[in-house]
């Protein structure tokens, strides 16, 4: 499946709306500390509903504790600054979808690290989309391109 990647998110509920949404999907979850809510936060279960028990959630300290399990080179960040449209890439299973903060963005050192910055279209003078909107527009794509497999049970 792919996996989704949140760098300090923090809006308790655009996490809940993303954790629906890999429940969904079948994408994995992993977020990067720290984080702007705890995961007992209200909003993040509501938004959540009973999805969190479908969902695959992982915790790291930092992108280098995620890039020591994953390929740096299939990781794929959302950038403004990005000339491929997420639509333009060719995903794989096992391919990383990286979203920064609600309020900044991925950091500059981030973006430096990310061979596979991707864009997402906007009007011009738009700075952003809602988070949770972000992730499922580049996400239903890449499960789009995967011909909506469904994972494996365990």
């Amino acid at each position: 499946m792919i996996n989704i990647l949140l760098y300090n998110p923090l809006i308790p509920h655009n996490t809940g709306n993303i954790i629906r949404l890999c429940a969904n999907i079948g994408a994995k979850l992993h977020l990067i500390k720290p984080l702007g809510f705890s995961l007992e936060n209200k909003d993040l279960k509501r938004a959540a509903l009973d999805y969190s028990d479908l969902s695959i959630v992982q915790m790291y300290s930092s992108l280098d504790e995620y890039v020591k399990t994953h390929d740096i080179n299939r990781i794929f960040a959302t950038m403004p600054s990005a000339h491929n449209l997420y639509s333009e890439i060719r995903y794989k299973i096992g391919d990383t979808l990286l979203f920064g903060p609600e309020d900044t963005g991925l950091p500059k050192e981030v973006e430096k690290l990310i061979p596979n910055p991707i864009k997402i279209p906007m009007q011009p003078n738009n700075r952003s989309l809602n988070l949770s909107n972000a992730v499922a527009v580049v996400s239903y794509e890449a499960w789009r391109q995967l011909k909506f497999i469904k994972k494996k049970n365990n």
